[in-house]
């Protein structure tokens, strides 16, 4: 495993305290009310007020321009290894102005977004828990103490889910950009290799995979497929792409997923899918 590569674990835990503090200036409040319904009227003015908006842009904006600094300084130690090094620096250079760029603005739109739908994501489990409970004939004062103690908990819950998947999401996105701006049209699929990495995953370890041809690690598994997707492009995946820069890289023969399969191919027979 070659760890430059990686999303720095940092940026996701930055990521989530920041979308928890955002939300903790609506859980100080919650104290003053007495009945569930007022709690969501309340949660629903917050996700609407410029004040929510604006918090939301900023901690998008931050968490993806320390991916996007964090990526530049990672192609820029690749280059000083390889024979791609000046072609290199002169993509990080002007990046932001072209399909990278577009990517990097993309990604902030998207997060931004995602956040700004999080005090709508928990007013939905909020409405789903007072349903319950009022079926069970209970009183409304002692619903809204419930939710004021659940409040934190889902907050956690949800800021965590977020900044686990879309941190490696951008990272993997940002990494398919610059590849596909110096033409790299292959990475090595890598793995957290802990205990946590999935099986369907763990298949996934070391093999090559091409940008153009995402597998469904879960059918080569014969587990239930979620579909086709790249490494780090799933829920709480931890997994990441480590761009093909040198063919000498790599150890051969060598695992290359191709027609919906994983096969051992020599250098000379990857050459032809290359």
């Amino acid at each position: 495993m070659n760890p430059l590569w990686a999303p720095r674990l940092m940026i996701e835990k930055r990521y989530a305290r920041s979308i928890r503090k955002v939300m903790e200036a609506f859980e100080a409040t919650l104290a003053v009310y007495n009945n569930p319904d007022d709690i969501l009227a309340a949660l629903k003015d917050y996700a609407a007020s410029e004040a929510f908006k604006r918090a939301a842009q900023d901690i998008a904006m931050k968490m993806v321009t320390q991916l996007f600094a964090d990526g530049n300084k990672t192609w820029r130690e690749a280059a000083r290894e390889g024979s791609r090094g000046r072609e290199i620096y002169k993509a990080l250079k002007q990046e932001l102005i072209g399909p990278t760029g577009a990517v990097y603005y993309d990604l902030i739109y998207h997060n931004a977004n995602l956040i700004r739908t999080l005090p709508d994501d928990i007013a939905e489990q909020v409405t789903r828990y007072v349903a319950r409970e009022q079926q069970k004939g209970r009183r409304a004062e002692d619903i809204a103490i419930d939710i004021q103690r659940m409040f934190p908990e889902r907050t956690k819950a949800n800021a965590q889910m977020i900044a686990r998947t879309e941190v490696s999401k951008a990272s993997t996105a940002l990494t398919q950009a610059r590849c596909d701006d110096l033409g790299i049209s292959w990475y090595v699929w890598r793995t957290a290799e802990d205990q946590r990495v999935r099986d369907s995953h763990r298949k996934m370890d070391n093999v090559l995979i091409s940008w153009r041809d995402p597998p469904s690690p879960e059918a080569l598994n014969r587990e239930r497929s979620y579909g086709k997707y790249h490494a780090g492009n799933t829920f709480n995946c931890r997994c990441y792409p480590e761009p093909l820069i040198e063919l000498h890289y790599i150890r051969w023969p060598h695992k290359v997923y191709h027609n919906n399969q994983i096969t051992m191919m020599t250098l000379e027979q990857f050459k032809r899918l290359f």
